[in-house]
């Protein structure tokens, strides 16, 4: 294989999603054992919103949540910080190689507004139930934490009314169609895609220079680059978002990116099953209303703002400004939750057990019973296509059978 095919076939095509999904799993396992935690963003958006309100001038001391989540610190001194921040890089670098950078407005003020409140819908219900798609979900149940199996079926049930909303004729936009005088000449793009593909090398590598430095400085930090690196890269070639994977079940049938997940999931489990093993403690929170209440809100809320958490991040590096507005509404949506903590969480969440599958029912058993629950999903994934597919053609035909 030459450079330019390997070029081609895996810096400048799209992945396929399942491998990618899966790969993405298995490196968020190593990244909970180099690291310590789990693979997640939204509480460190929560902290860079607390951040701005210190610099605003608000005193935070006593705010209860930021005493769960933590303050200490800056991005650049945090786990979490690091991470995202390679992700960024990560996703920007790959839309770069694949020339997939172009600034794009919404088309219509209402999509604004869907951004922006579906942004902070999702936002609040994500750290109400103390995870987003990635921590109270895709590295929530491999940390076996009961909360995640409850914040992901009120996610599902979140997304059909969310997808319900979204199809209101208020949200249906006209297609606008645009006359062009002429076409871009083809010397101009090819001479653009190359150009950019050596920025997004020169970043690329340039991150990788400096996490790997920052190995020998500071060992977590350096691994949490990386591996934010990695899993940007993974995102945006394969152009995982979570909010697709729901909304298209119940509104077009396709299951792929659903079955991909599920598999990535799968891939995870084993994986951080062994840290936990040798001795790290797995990330188990309340197992409360706080993630029922906090699921359905989220579930509600990507599908309306078009984009969870992982999806707005790809999507925005690669010109997209709907989802500069999705990012802004989480940022606000999880500090408002911050706000009002102290009022809600004795009654939703911190006076519920916080329950570990793995203890509760034994290292083995809890490893069984999440690996039946993942096959009990995948079951219900594949019967649902079935049912959908098998709904639309008796549909046709009794249309058909109509009009003749």
């Amino acid at each position: 294989m030459t450079w330019q095919d390997f070029k081609h076939q895996y810096l400048v095509r799209f992945w396929s999603p399942v491998p990618a999904v899966i790969a993405a799993g298995v490196l968020s396992a190593y990244y909970f054992g180099l690291t310590g935690t789990f693979w997640a963003v939204t509480g460190e958006f929560t902290r860079w919103g607390g951040h701005v309100l210190q610099f605003l001038g608000v005193d935070l001391s006593n705010w209860g949540y930021f005493k769960v989540i933590g303050l200490e610190g800056t991005p650049l001194t945090r786990v979490d910080g690091v991470m995202i921040i390679g992700m960024f890089v990560g996703c920007f670098s790959a839309a770069l190689w694949a020339n997939n950078v172009k600034l794009r407005l919404p088309n219509h003020r209402i999509r604004v507004f869907q951004a922006i409140v579906g942004g902070i819908i999702a936002g609040f219900g994500a750290r109400l139930a103390m995870g987003c798609n990635l921590a109270a979900f895709f590295t929530g149940i491999p940390q076996f934490s009961l909360h995640a199996w409850f914040f992901a079926i009120a996610t599902a049930i979140g997304s059909l009314a969310g997808a319900k909303v979204s199809l209101l004729p208020i949200f249906r936009i006209p297609v606008k169609l645009q006359k062009v005088s002429a076409a871009q000449p083809l010397s101009s793009r090819e001479a653009q895609a190359k150009r950019r593909f050596r920025i997004g090398m020169a970043l690329f590598l340039g991150f990788v220079v400096w996490a790997v430095a920052k190995i020998f400085d500071a060992p977590k930090l350096g691994f949490a680059a990386l591996f934010g690196l990695m899993f940007g890269l993974i995102i945006e070639r394969a152009q995982v978002c979570f909010t697709s994977a729901f909304r298209d079940l119940w509104i077009t049938g396709r299951t792929q990116m659903a079955k991909a997940i599920i598999f990535g999931m799968a891939a995870g489990t084993i994986g951080v099953y062994s840290y936990v093993q040798l001795g790290l403690d797995p990330k188990i929170f309340w197992a409360g209303p706080n993630a029922v209440i906090g699921g359905l809100l989220f579930g509600f809320g990507i599908v309306l703002a078009g984009g969870c958490e992982t999806g707005w991040m790809y999507r925005a590096v690669e010109g997209q400004v709907h989802y500069w507005w999705v990012g802004l509404g989480n940022v606000i949506g999880s500090t408002l939750l911050a706000l009002v903590w102290d009022d809600l969480a004795p009654a939703i969440a911190i006076n519920y057990d916080k329950v570990n599958l793995l203890k509760t029912l034994g290292p083995q058993g809890g490893l069984v019973i999440t690996y039946v629950m993942l096959g009990v999903s995948l079951a219900l994934v594949i019967w649902w296509e079935k049912h959908f597919f098998a709904k639309k053609a008796r549909q046709a035909a009794a249309l058909q059978q109509a009009t003749v």
